[in-house]
């Protein structure tokens, strides 16, 4: 069998019988590996603590084995990302984008854009400051690699100019409508601003996250705007978006649950 080394961000693992674990990792040149590590929990040597959620590691595997599942050898810890773990916010945030990823990735599809969105975003979290700016960050850059991302700055149903202000965003109808397209108006009402904002951020390099800030009216358009966004295109509730949704309205007080 063929021995694979490959970067990699651990998403997520599932423990399996006394001592083994399941593995989600996304590789930057393999795209989402799914692998079974034998005595991964009691293994030090070759694993330790590499195989924790949101680790950058060195990762060692070869094909063959179980289904789908590749044979994890071991996994060099490059990061451990300690520092987003002490923040309940930052962490439910963590989980959150790992899980989207591996909602919009498919195994041997190999996307390093992808990855390299990741890795920033979690190592932005690190800082915890401007947690709804990262947030919105990483799913409007996520919604433009795998091809979902709405219309921002003309009219989604006919490509005409929009109003000044008060626009009315239709996600099911892929974005912003115009005056004469809006209907009968139920649609999420944004600003101009709101959309100039996050059409500039799709302008910028993709993994920047620091020094990005938004007013309060355009921080509250770009969360309800994506959430509409991501909706209609994920195809079941994340189930840690519930968790998420606990958490979030404390994330600007900093106060706990």
């Amino acid at each position: 069998m063929q021995i694979r080394i490959s970067e990699a961000i651990v998403l997520r693992h599932i423990d399996y019988g006394e001592a083994d674990r399941i593995v989600s990792l996304l590789t930057l040149d393999q795209g989402l590996l799914k692998g079974f590590a034998r005595g991964a929990r009691k293994s030090r040597k070759r694993f330790g603590p590499a195989l924790e959620p949101f680790a950058q590691v060195r990762v060692t595997w070869k094909d063959g084995g179980r289904g789908d599942l590749v044979s994890l050898q071991e996994a060099e810890l490059v990061d451990l990302r300690t520092g987003l773990r002490g923040e309940l916010t930052s962490l439910a945030l963590a989980a959150y984008g790992c899980e989207l990823i591996e909602e919009f990735s498919s195994a041997g599809e190999v996307h390093e854009e992808m990855f390299l969105l990741l890795r920033a975003f979690l190592d932005a979290l690190q800082q915890g400051e401007g947690l709804s700016e990262c947030r919105s960050l990483f799913e409007l850059r996520l919604l433009n690699l795998v091809g979902y991302i709405p219309h921002l700055l003309h009219c989604s149903a006919c490509g005409g100019g929009l109003p000044e202000d008060d626009i009315c965003f239709a996600a099911e109808q892929g974005g912003p409508l115009c005056r004469a397209c809006e209907g009968d108006g139920r649609g999420l009402r944004v600003s101009q601003l709101t959309l100039g904002s996050l059409s500039r951020c799709l302008r910028g390099p993709l993994e920047q996250f620091a020094g990005v800030r938004f007013g309060v009216r355009t921080r509250q358009e770009a969360e309800d705007l994506l959430h509409q966004a991501l909706r209609t295109c994920l195809h079941r509730p994340l189930k840690t978006a519930v968790f998420l949704d606990r958490v979030w309205p404390f994330h600007e007080t900093g106060k706990g649950l």
